[in-house]
């Protein structure tokens, strides 16, 4: 394992990631693991978080996975207590954990699709943070970060309930670092842009084609993201590195954003 800076050492530092057991969300597991730190991860599907949990093993991270469905609310705290329970005092949080209802626009989509993707996406990131930070002011540190997309900038006809969550967690982000500044909790967002996950599957299909061919051409690095690359960025936010950075989101997009 190559030596990680000290000011990006996470040796010591405990991190949830929802939604680790796949994806984006694993990218950032697993860099965080990288750097050191103990990595709990939530998800639903119980193999797939067995399947990372070996991976987080392998790296040699004290590490869990706990299944959980993040709208049933009553699920969070005992959630996070077990977190405490078996790894110690949460440091980091990361609120990745999505879903996305592909349903046309709002003439088409359902209000309890709506519902659940708001729950999902918003919400549960309110609450978890709320929790979370609760515990981290018991030690006068923490770091939040939470994941938006490029639709928090950009408005869809197709999916819009997702893409009013993901704005609103850009505000969420900022009214939260405020309040928690004084406390040493920074609270950051990142924006990934296209990243090659389960979630954007349909767009590199055939049927969806001239989407994914407009994606390449407005992006300039001129192909899709790979989930690993959000990692660092996770990594440098998690890290005291970033110790005077807050309220801000970053994209990792391969330059989709600057046109």
């Amino acid at each position: 394992m190559m030596r990680t800076p000290a000011s990006f050492d996470l040796t010591g530092r405990v991190a949830v990631v929802t939604g680790g057991n796949g994806g984006i969300g694993r990218g950032i597991a697993l860099g965080l693991a990288d750097a050191g730190a103990a990595v709990a991860v939530f998800g639903r599907n119980e193999e797939k978080n067995e399947r990372v949990l070996s991976q987080l093993k392998a790296i040699g991270v004290p590490s869990v996975a706990v299944a959980i469905d993040l709208t049933n609310r009553a699920d969070l705290e005992p959630a996070l207590s077990r977190v405490e329970n078996e790894l110690g005092g949460i440091d980091i949080l990361v609120n990745n954990a999505g879903n996305v209802s592909l349903s046309g626009g709002i003439l088409n989509e359902k209000p309890e699709d709506w519902d659940n993707v708001i729950e999902t996406q918003l919400n549960a990131v309110f609450l978890l943070s709320k929790l979370a930070a609760r515990s981290m002011l018991s030690r006068k540190r923490g770091k939040i970060i939470n994941i938006g997309s490029m639709y928090s900038f950009f408005g869809s006809g197709l999916i819009p309930s997702y893409s009013a969550a993901k704005g609103a967690i850009v505000q969420l982000t900022k009214s939260m670092a405020i309040e928690l500044a004084p406390h040493n909790i920074q609270v950051n967002a990142i924006a990934p842009g296209w990243i090659e996950t389960d979630m954007t599957a349909p767009v590199r299909t055939t049927p969806m084609k001239l989407m994914n061919d407009e994606i390449l051409a407005r992006t300039p690095a001129g192909r899709w993201g790979q989930p690993e690359e959000v990692a660092g960025t996770a990594v440098f936010l998690a890290s005291r590195a970033s110790d005077f950075v807050t309220g801000t989101t970053i994209p990792v997009d391969g330059g989709y954003a600057i046109r």
